[in-house]
């Protein structure tokens, strides 16, 4: 089996297990990993809380086929489940599981992902256009390519990248495609690198904003978000928690809006009492959004966009 530590080094752990550490050491404890990857924070999770059940989402099969050689020393203590994390309750539900003591996101594409060029998630390495997360789902980004309008394409490209050069970008390639298909990755970096206009290529690689927006255009990431976040809240017992590691700011405002609109109160301005149902379901743990230690980002670059969110059940909903 293929030594998944070397390809994966978990992001901001400690962390991780000082905020959810106080929800789970209690026997019988489970905490869902709704972005399992390799296998890395649920692996340090149950090696810290012996008593600890873990289940572990993921929509990657080879991820789900890495973790579960990883993680098969924990025996009947781990449950996978091949599934989207927007699908926590119907996973949840299988198991027989009605509550859980914590949640872990840690989004973004997988050290896996970016490592394995065949994926073709990383602008730096020449592959096919594919970028599916779930490789059974149907959508690629060469399908995108070739077959979105050009005003769907400045779209993705604008609300998914804050690319500036959405107009450009999107006209360029529409010309491209009647003459020839995109189909490798390194063909769209050429087009984007012909298509920058020199004063603004040195402000950072032509093709990152537009690799982030296809990748979110074809994992449908942000909208499988705004479902999984509260599913995930909904979820949780009374003291039970949540951390969610984002790596962009459009992934993290929809936390943001997430956490924060559950941890204040509904009550109507003016009400004398505040009655039993106004009050926050959540307290936040951290102050607006945590970043890595510079100690970290050294050992770890893949930390260094990290913004660290977590909060605390403290009232169910009913």
């Amino acid at each position: 089996m293929e030594d998944v530590t070397r390809i994966h080094t978990p992001v901001m752990l400690e962390r991780c297990i000082t905020v959810l550490g106080p929800a789970l050491e209690r026997p019988g404890a489970v905490l869902v990993d709704a972005t399992l990857g390799l296998g890395g924070h649920a692996e340090a999770f149950l090696t810290r809380f012996p008593e600890l059940t873990l289940v572990g989402l993921d929509r990657d099969l080879q991820a789900l086929a890495l973790a579960e050689g990883r993680l098969k020393p924990f025996g009947d203590r781990v449950h996978l489940v091949h599934c989207v994390y927007d699908e926590i309750n119907s996973g949840l539900q299988k198991l027989g599981i009605s509550s859980v003591d914590g949640v872990l996101f840690d989004l973004g594409v997988s050290s896996m992902q970016l490592d394995r060029a065949e994926r073709g998630f990383a602008y730096s390495k020449d592959a096919p256009l594919d970028m599916r997360m779930d490789q059974d789902a149907p959508l690629t980004a060469e399908m995108i390519l070739a077959e979105y309008s050009e005003f769907d394409l400045r779209r993705i490209f604008r609300d998914y990248g804050e690319e500036k050069l959405a107009d450009r970008y999107a006209r360029r390639i529409v010309q491209r495609r009647a003459e020839q298909p995109l189909v490798r990755s390194a063909d769209l970096v050429d087009l984007l690198q012909q298509a920058t206009p020199a004063a603004l290529s040195r402000a950072g690689h032509p093709a990152k904003r537009v690799f982030q927006a296809l990748r979110i255009e074809v994992n449908q990431e942000l909208s499988v978000l705004e479902r999984a976040i509260p599913a995930a809240i909904g979820s949780l017992r009374v003291g039970g928690r949540i951390v969610v590691m984002s790596y962009q700011s459009l992934e993290d405002r929809i936390v943001k809006r997430a956490l924060q609109s559950l941890s204040v109160s509904t009550a109507p301005p003016g009400l004398p009492v505040e009655l039993p149902q106004h009050k926050p379901e959540l307290s936040l743990l951290v102050r607006g959004a945590e970043l890595a230690t510079e100690e970290e980002k050294a050992e770890n670059p893949r930390a260094t966009p990290v913004r660290f969110r977590a909060a605390e059940r403290i009232r169910s909903a009913s």
